[in-house]
């Protein structure tokens, strides 16, 4: 079992940043891929970044990719995602994700944070 409790979320302008955590409970953090999703309000929820195991590779949705950054601490039990450039469309719910397989899926993930609330104003 792993419960999973994301912060650092807010309000922010436009072409700012953020930096989002998710501290992770358990012994078995290093066993699991780390995915971070998004769910704007009326809309599916989206696949956002992942970093695997030992945090040596990383994926990124399209649409993000050169603005966002995740990574992971195995020795704290976190997980990242440093935003940069925010834009209006980046306002969404944010939730962080453990798997063991791990992919773009959101089936492929087994535990959820309950996520944070991500505004940007333009």
């Amino acid at each position: 079992q792993v419960q999973l409790v994301e912060s650092g979320g807010g309000l922010v302008q436009a072409g700012g940043s953020l930096r989002l955590s998710c501290a992770a409970s358990g012994r078995t953090f290093s066993s699991y891929v780390m995915g971070w999703f998004r769910q704007a309000r009326g809309k599916d929820r989206d696949f956002v970044a992942a970093v695997a195991q030992t945090g040596s590779t990383t994926y990124y949705a399209g649409s993000v990719k050169g603005r966002f950054t995740v990574s992971r601490d195995n020795a704290k039990n976190t997980v990242y995602l440093q935003i940069d450039t925010l834009e209006p469309e980046d306002t969404a719910v944010y939730y962080c994700a453990a798997g063991l397989r791990g992919s773009g899926k959101s089936a492929d993930y087994d535990y959820w944070g309950q996520g944070t609330q991500v505004t940007v104003s333009s």
